[in-house]
């Protein structure tokens, strides 16, 4: 008997242009196979991909996130829908016994297809965002011997043109089919030349018995407290036989404990007879659990998955199949404040500040991933965020997304595919009726719920970005997503339906992103802003008037090593910084950086040039050091401003964007090539559940506690340090308390009132327990006094700071989990001491080059230790490590993702921070990894590791 379950076709596929095949369907797949020969079209092909892929693994094409290479990529409106058209063909093993049945899935394809197995044509009906399921049992070859699968895949129906000026979606022609909108082009992408065209998302064979299982519903329910839980089950069976199926479909809830032992929180078996070529949705009895572990959001508590297994069983015949989801027992809840006007969500019943951001997709070619999607969403948990947006003119994410989240805690917000700019409120307007099949709109957005609703983390569906769905499309999902009654009354009457029945029926659907809770609510265009931000006004009670704002963006230079990685020289350039009235610069970018979207760091006429406030900068290096300077300030106020008047004046934020699908240079936490950029961590810092914050604009010290309990009995210790390492400036504010989901006015921050204050100082505070001195929030400043600037800090970049680094590694296969501990070892009083005794620093070049450096084993406890020497004392600048590829023969040696628990540090005289870094060496690679340290006292960085 074959074996039962789900085979996935993700190997062996070749592709070709379809204007250069002779050959139809029925001959690809029976007399004339395509294969791999000289002169022929075929070639290895990338699926799931998009025919961009394709001829980019085959370099075929130029990387079109490289320069300007994207420009001499041929797109669908010069070549027309031909050229985009591609046959893809593969072959598969699958021998099947008696009363087993065969299904060959397509979880996405864009846009439409015909499908030849075996020389049998089956056509696909349009929709970007739908699955196919094809039963292929009777059209198998009998024996176990190849069966041949061609596809042929049509491109958009209206992949629309790209005006000269760009635009938001274009000519907005890609709003008439249901798909996604971003790939004519945005103003933070370039156009996607084939529009997404190919089989995009997961290929399988399924094999099942006479009976199988079809999207099956999970509902939790909760009682007294969440004391009592219950979970409904509601699914779709099957029988495929002639005869009438005599079934036992049995459910198995297993929680898994530490080190891998499971354990089995419910057996439940039901009987039922499903008649003989017949469909029948069974709701099983609801099963009670005592106390389940709940989910949570990040930041709140554990993401505690259970294991649903439903079974099948066929009398005579055995288990005919299984279906198996990772579920979190949750119950989420949301309306709007009556405090602020914003939207509100409560998990379990405790009211959650969003602080999340918009999320476009992983990469314009859909090069999506496992492991791709694992990094993305570890990296927005790491950030301390508790909300993903999934924006409108992107993608329906996949079940892997969705995975992920549940996981690390993401809350999602899934938009359907409605943009205002092209669907009737854009420049030139279009599309005013949204897309012109509304059935298929509707049936892909069903779809689509039945695909993510059992995930914990999905919270909330809206019909589309900055507009509404049409209005039959709008009262349709109104509709089909109606609440149960349960989740507003939060109570389970005897005479309501089980939960598990609606499609969805457990959160909540808004019509727009700009409606009922969020931005003004009415549909105004209240989101944003998107450029440059001066620090202070994000705390200004002036500077937002709602309650939750779904879009505010700004800046997102990355490193230099990634603008060196991702242009030619010409691309090395930075901007011009040419003067404008009222003493205002305006940044004049190269062509490169303006066709990657590049966000100026200056506004003329309301930001002064932020990256100019530490100093002209030399090269592209200084440039990208001083914008990651820029970026740290500029992302941590935001959030600290919103936390700053939580419940008061706001619910929530998401900030525009996380993070870019291409090569792009505004709006984004970490790059393309997945190196984090400074803003990753003063996002970081400002998000942690509990933090101690200065407010920019009333220089007060507060406490924010978005936490559901008490902080009592904690000392807040602030301390300023100078440029000449001296301390001056020490305060200890004792008894503090902070209630539970409160932001707490401290005390005023008086320094800058003293007497000769320093213009540009440090700020270090720290919140920690009164009892036993453990830091509970750290948050270190730099700071200049009211019409001054940071370019004092450049002098101090010849500062040579001692420090002493401790390592620790583990390493397995390519795995490396790494330990690091850094250590300030200056004092200003004996640096002081020493420089006067001497009467100079340190002579000759030679000591300088090489006595700073030292490294030892420490014998007793095997760590390795790391010295750099150095006779000033100081503050450790804007310290940040980077894991290198010692092989590598190309320019950019970095091995990346890289996960830091903290990065961009700074370290007073006499601290020291430990740190954890993991990550996994590329294959092949014998050498150590090298690990380096570098920063605004050490730019050259040394080895801390390798």
């Amino acid at each position: 008997m074959a074996q039962i379950g789900k085979t996935l076709l993700d190997s062996g596929w070749l592709a070709a242009r379809s204007t250069e095949v002779d050959e139809d369907g029925e001959k690809l797949t029976t007399t004339n196979p395509p294969s791999l020969r000289p002169e022929s079209p075929w070639m290895e092909a990338v699926v799931p991909g998009t025919v961009l892929g394709t001829l980019l693994k085959n370099k075929s094409i130029p990387d079109p996130f490289y320069g300007l290479e994207n420009e001499t990529i041929t797109d669908i409106a010069d070549s027309g829908r031909d050229y985009y058209t591609f046959w893809f063909s593969t072959h598969f093993q699958c021998k099947r016994l008696l009363n087993q049945y065969v299904h060959l899935n397509f979880r996405a394809i864009n846009y439409s297809a015909e499908v030849y197995v075996n020389g049998h044509k089956i056509v696909l009906p349009k929709g970007m965002f739908r699955r196919h399921t094809l039963d292929v049992t009777d059209i198998l070859r009998p024996d176990n011997s190849n069966n041949l699968l061609a596809v042929i895949v049509h491109p958009p129906d209206h992949p629309g043109t790209i005006p000269p000026q760009g635009g938001q979606g274009g000519d907005h022609e890609i709003g008439k089919d249901v798909a996604a909108q971003y790939v004519e082009g945005w103003d933070w992408i370039c156009p996607i030349r084939d529009r997404n065209t190919g089989i995009w998302d997961e290929v399988s064979i399924s094999v099942t018995g006479p009976v199988r299982i079809i999207d099956p519903h999970l509902v939790s329910t909760f009682h007294d407290d969440y004391e009592r839980a219950y979970l409904h089950v509601t699914a779709e069976l099957e029988n495929k036989s002639t005869w009438n199926a005599e079934c036992s479909v049995n459910i198995q809830v297993t929680a898994e404990l530490e080190n891998g032992v499971c354990l089995v929180e419910h057996l439940h078996t039901e009987d039922v007879l499903i008649p003989a070529r017949g469909h029948i949705q069974h709701t099983f009895k609801p099963l009670y659990l005592y106390k389940p572990q709940l989910w949570w959001p990040n930041g709140m508590g554990k993401q505690n998955l259970y294991d649903v297994l439903i079974t099948v069983v066929v009398k005579e015949f055995g288990e005919s199949d299984s279906w198996m989801q990772p579920f979190g027992f949750r119950k989420i809840e949301s309306d709007i404040d009556t405090v602020t006007g914003g939207r509100i969500f409560k998990i379990n019943g405790e009211p959650i500040f969003i602080r999340g951001g918009n999320w476009i997709l992983s990469d314009g070619l859909l090069r999506l991933s496992k492991e791709r999607y694992r990094t993305d969403i570890k990296f927005h948990a790491d950030m301390n965020m508790n909300m993903i947006r999934c924006w409108g003119g992107g993608l329906a994410e996949r079940p892997e997304f969705y995975h992920f989240c549940d996981v690390y805690g993401l809350l999602v917000w899934q938009e359907f595919w409605i943009t205002g700019d092209v669907d009737g409120r854009g420049d030139p307007v279009s599309n005013p009726n949204g897309p012109l099949d509304h059935d298929l709109f509707l049936l892909c957005a069903r779809d689509t719920v039945k695909l993510l609703r059992n995930h914990s983390s999905l919270a909330l569906w809206v019909g589309g970005n900055e507009q509404v769905p049409p209005k039959d499309i709008n009262e349709a999902l109104k509709q089909d997503l109606r609440l149960h009654p349960y989740f507003t009354t939060q109570l389970l009457s005897d005479q309501d339906s089980d939960p598990s029945v609606y499609l969805d029926g457990t959160r909540v659907y808004i019509q727009g992103s700009m409606w009922d809770g969020f931005a003004d609510g009415k549909g105004n265009f209240t989101d944003g802003p998107y450029k440059i931000q001066n620090p202070e006004d994000f705390f200004k009670d002036t500077y937002y008037k709602y309650g939750f704002n779904p879009e505010v963006g700004s800046v997102g230079m990355p490193v230099a090593d990634t603008i060196r990685a991702t242009m030619p020289p010409e691309g090395w350039e930075i901007p011009l910084f040419k003067k404008v009235s009222d003493g205002f610069v305006e940044e004049v970018p190269n062509r490169m950086w303006d066709y990657h979207k590049y966000i100026p760091y200056s506004e003329p006429g309301k930001v002064h040039d932020q990256i100019l406030m530490y100093g002209v900068p030399d090269n592209l290096d200084d440039f990208c050091l001083k914008a990651q300077l820029v970026n740290y300030i500029q992302y941590r106020a935001l959030f600290e401003g919103w936390s700053s008047q939580m419940w008061t004046k706001y619910t929530g934020v998401l900030i525009w964007k996380n993070q870019n699908p291409w090569t792009g240079l505004r709006g984004q936490f970490y790059d393309h090539l997945l190196d984090q950029t400074a803003s990753f961590y003063g996002c970081r810092s400002a998000a942690e559940p509990v933090h101690v914050q200065l407010n920019l604009a009333s220089n007060f010290i507060e406490v924010v506690n978005t936490t559901p309990k008490e902080l009592s009995d904690v000392e807040i210790e602030a301390s300023v340090w100078d440029l000449e390492g001296n301390c001056g400036y020490s305060k200890v504010f004792n008894k503090i308390s902070a209630p539970p989901k409160k932001a707490v006015k401290i005390s005023e921050f008086k320094y800058p009132k003293s007497e000769n204050p320093k213009p540009v100082y440090f700020l270090l505070l720290k919140l920690h327990h009164a009892s036993d001195k453990t830091v509970i929030s750290r948050n270190f400043y730099w700071l200049h006094l009211p019409g001054k600037d940071y370019t004092l800090l450049e002098p101090y970049r010849k500062k040579q700071i001692p420090l002493k680094i401790t390592c620790n590694a583990v390493n397995v296969g390519p795995k490396y989990e790494l330990e690091i501990n850094v250590h300030n070892t200056s004092r200003a009083d004996l640096a002081k001491n020493a420089l006067q005794d001497d009467g100079k620093r340190h002579g000759g070049l030679l000591h300088k080059l090489f006595s700073r450096f030292g490294v030892a084993e420490d014998s007793n406890s095997g760590l390795k230790v790391v010295k750099m020497e150095g006779s000033d004392p100081g503050v450790a600048f804007f310290l940040r490590f980077s894991v290198h590829n010692t092989e590598a023969e190309k320019q950019d040696t970095r091995i990346l993702p890289v996960h830091y628990s903290d990065n961009y540090f700074s370290l007073v005289p006499g601290e020291s921070m430990s740190f954890k870094i993991s990550f996994a060496a590329p294959t092949g690679m014998k050498k150590p990894p090298r690990v380096m340290l570098r920063g605004w006292n050490c730019p050259d960085g040394f080895t801390v590791f390798g």
